[in-house]
């Protein structure tokens, strides 16, 4: 019974992510009820197979991680979802995922092209590119007739209010799910002003397994793979810092080859959860705080978790109960999720040396770069629609720019040259 509630809390930590990104995707897409509800589902199976995948060592890195989806794939999928279609953004995903392999045993040193001046950066980036969608939600999505309506804005802010609450005021694991409880407390709230339809959750299946290709086969397109390719470079980088953190607890000395073997199941993921219409992962590190908290450190736990989320992803209804949740109340969830998305890119750039001028530039040009072309995507659109992959997306222009000017005023070996300025 411990074992199974230890798993159960490891579940509960990382649920309210593995949910939102295919809601939020799906809806943005314009996506059915009943196709969001199979995302969801197939997503949290996806996530227990990826995070399989990397805890077991023969294939993986071998260490209690948890495998869940990335909120920093979520604007390049909208993005690229409606403009170029979802055969391109799944095509493109699995290119991803096989240039992630490819790269998994040379990217101890391609981490030299993204130090935190450059991290940081696109993760502000993205961060920027997200808030709108969390505003139009709260607004009650774009294509409401109603939007704006005072009772969507007061909904939002109040399941705001309740995970800043919890955050402000509570501790450990109920911390640790502030997300998940400010959703399921909003929608008891919506439910009062007659918000929530439960008829799909009625209607759905009990059983059900995913299906590979399940709405669309696969389709390329360069831009969109350098995109994403971008993404799975950063959350390499991410789940980097999460392999060194449980390095640490659990007293594992790692070596080359360790990282090797994580990156490649990490690439790996990417591609299965791209056939089954699934989405992009990194390693959490919500359920790394679980880990040290508990003081559980065996891989057990995490398998046992890893049967939790097969067997929920299973669940044709719970994919639809998930969905039942209001964009209002989404929306109140998603500014403090994305928000922090931003703010963790700030604490990234935290690490570099702001007395060095050529630092300020770096992230001034990128990101105003980025997030001027996220505004204003037309601005650029005079150079061609062959060039519309790089002048008219703004986490690609900005991420480009961020290493190139990296590379001019601080060379390949950032740290060396920090080390001179300070």
């Amino acid at each position: 019974m411990k074992s199974f509630l230890l798993s159960l809390q490891h579940l509960l930590a990382m649920y309210a992510g593995a949910i939102l990104v295919p809601i939020i995707v799906g809806t943005s897409l314009g996506f059915s009820s009943s196709q969001i509800a199979y995302l969801v589902t197939a997503d949290i199976f996806m996530c227990g197979v990826a995070t399989f995948l990397q805890v077991y060592r023969g294939i993986g890195i071998g260490l209690p991680v948890v495998l869940g989806c990335t909120f920093t794939a979520v604007a390049p999928m909208i993005l690229i979802g409606q403009t170029k279609g979802i055969d391109i953004l799944y095509g493109s995903l699995f290119a991803s995922g096989i240039l992630v392999v490819v790269i998994a045993p040379f990217f101890a040193s391609l981490v030299r092209l993204f130090p935190p001046v450059v991290t940081g950066s696109v993760v502000t980036i993205i961060g920027i590119t997200l808030m709108p969608v969390a505003m139009n939600y709260i607004a009650g999505g774009q294509e409401t007739k109603d939007y704006g309506d005072p009772k969507y804005i007061l909904l939002g802010f109040s399941t705001l209010i309740i995970i800043l609450l919890l955050q402000r005021f509570t501790t450990g694991f109920i911390k640790s799910i502030a997300i998940l409880i400010g959703l399921v407390a909003g929608t008891i709230i919506a439910s009062v002003f007659g918000l929530v339809n439960l008829s799909e959750v009625q209607s759905a299946h009990w059983f059900e397994l995913p299906q590979p290709f399940r709405f669309t086969g696969f389709a390329f397109d360069i831009g969109a793979i350098l995109v994403f390719f971008i993404v799975a470079l950063i959350s390499l980088i991410e789940s980097t810092g999460v392999y060194q953190a449980l390095s640490e607890i659990t007293g594992r000395q790692l070596i080359r080859k360790d990282f090797r073997k994580g990156y490649m199941a990490e690439g790996i993921a990417i591609m299965l959860g791209s056939i089954f219409n699934a989405f992009p992962y990194t390693a959490y590190s919500q359920n790394v705080g679980l880990v040290s908290l508990s003081g559980v450190k065996k891989n057990n736990v995490i398998y046992g978790m890893v049967l939790l989320l097969v067997i929920c992803g299973c669940i044709p209804k719970l994919g639809a109960l998930a969905n039942v949740i209001p964009l209002p109340v989404l929306g109140g969830a998603m500014l403090a999720m994305f928000g922090m998305v931003m703010a963790y890119g700030m604490r990234i750039l935290n690490d570099i040396n702001f007395k060095n001028q050529n630092n300020l530039l770096i992230i001034a040009i990128s990101v105003g770069l980025g997030a001027g072309v996220t505004a204003v995507p037309e601005a650029f659109k005079a150079l061609g629609d062959q060039f519309a992959w790089f002048t008219q997306n703004g986490i690609v222009l900005g991420t480009i720019s961020a290493i190139v000017l990296n590379l001019f005023f601080n060379g390949i070996n950032y740290q060396q040259n920090e080390e001179n300025v300070k």
